[in-house]
């Protein structure tokens, strides 16, 4: 899905046409309390994130919008409570979209289908994810290319680190191991954090990351980053060009999405759409964002149904390639 972004962005013009016969209806719900579940601990990107929107859902889609945490299991566990919670839009997921296109291939099996026991309702923001480099590597690597090349002259330094095994950075950087021929040691991490303080360190050479990781370390010059994911350009990062643009055949973006129970009705699921566009449109929303290397984003519920069933098909042949599973 090459023109993601574009055709995201014409949807949620007309779904913000469409959700105006919507926006009287807060006072039909006769929602007391809201909650957004958020797979990951507080203090994240996840977290904040999730306590933006549930600001600016507060007060108009229910008199109190809470954020619960329920990390654990990458994620799994808030998306399996999404499952078994009440459908009437009292409780709603915001999610990476790992959990539910690239973790079907990963695990033998999980706790929820995604397919049937999520019910898509909006974007909320995309990202890339980037390659990076720190003090290990010496600074005339300025390139994949050059980074690949330096990983073969010294294969017991070829290594980098990522938030999580089976984690869409870890995946892209095995893609790259895979496509390249090289062989690129995985050091996981649990998030984040740690691995780019290790990067800092010295203690591994290079780590795969969401863009946003790198943003306050970058004008001190104590990492470089090499490589973006996506099909262009990154706006946080414009000097620093694609895998693609440098010859590799990787082109992925990651996003957040909120969903509802998967029992959630047709119009519950409209009404929640139509709460979260215009919440999610608000300028200090994409300023707030931005300092994550995150754009904001929404969408019709059918948008992210057919986005969600594209990444599904092209992270299917991703894992397959890489040939990792959380058993291996």
């Amino acid at each position: 899905m090459s023109n993601r972004r574009d055709f995201v962005r014409q949807a949620a013009s007309l779904a913000a046409l469409g959700s105006l016969g919507y926006a009287g209806s807060a006072s039909a719900q006769n929602i007391e309390l809201a909650k957004i579940l958020c797979g990951f601990p507080p203090g994240g990107t996840s977290d904040a994130m999730s306590r933006r929107l549930a600001d600016k859902l507060r007060g108009n889609y229910a008199a109190n919008v809470v954020v619960e945490n329920k990390p654990g299991a990458g994620g799994q566990i808030a998306v399996t409570a999404l499952k078994d919670s009440p459908a009437d839009g009292s409780v709603m997921l915001l999610t990476p979209s790992s959990m539910l296109s690239v973790y079907p291939f990963v695990y033998k099996s999980l706790p929820y289908k995604p397919d049937t026991d999520v019910q898509p309702v909006s974007i909320a923001c995309w990202f890339d994810h980037a390659l990076g480099v720190g003090p290990a590597v010496p600074e005339s690597v300025k390139t994949v290319k050059d980074f690949i090349a330096w990983a073969k002259a010294n294969p017991d330094k070829a290594n980098y680190g990522s938030p999580g095994a089976g984690s869409m950075p870890h995946l892209i950087a095995g893609l790259l191991s895979k496509t390249t021929g090289q062989d690129l040691k995985h050091v996981p991490y649990r998030g984040s954090a740690p691995g780019i303080q290790d990067l800092l360190g010295g203690q591994i050479s290079s780590m795969s990351s969401p863009v946003g990781d790198y943003l306050p370390h970058i004008k001190s010059g104590k990492l470089r980053v090499l490589a973006v994911s996506g099909a262009e350009r990154s706006k946080f990062l414009p000097d620093v060009p694609t895998y693609r643009q440098q010859g590799y055949d990787i082109n992925v973006r990651e996003w957040y999405g909120v969903f509802l129970p998967g029992k959630a009705s047709p119009e519950v699921v409209r009404r929640t759409a139509a709460y979260l566009q215009p919440a999610l449109s608000q300028p200090d929303m994409a300023s707030s964002l931005a300092n994550f290397g995150m754009e904001v984003a929404s969408s019709t519920p059918q948008v992210l149904g057919d986005l969600l069933r594209a990444d599904t098909d092209q992270w299917r042949g991703i894992v397959r390639k890489v040939g990792f599973t959380a058993e291996s």
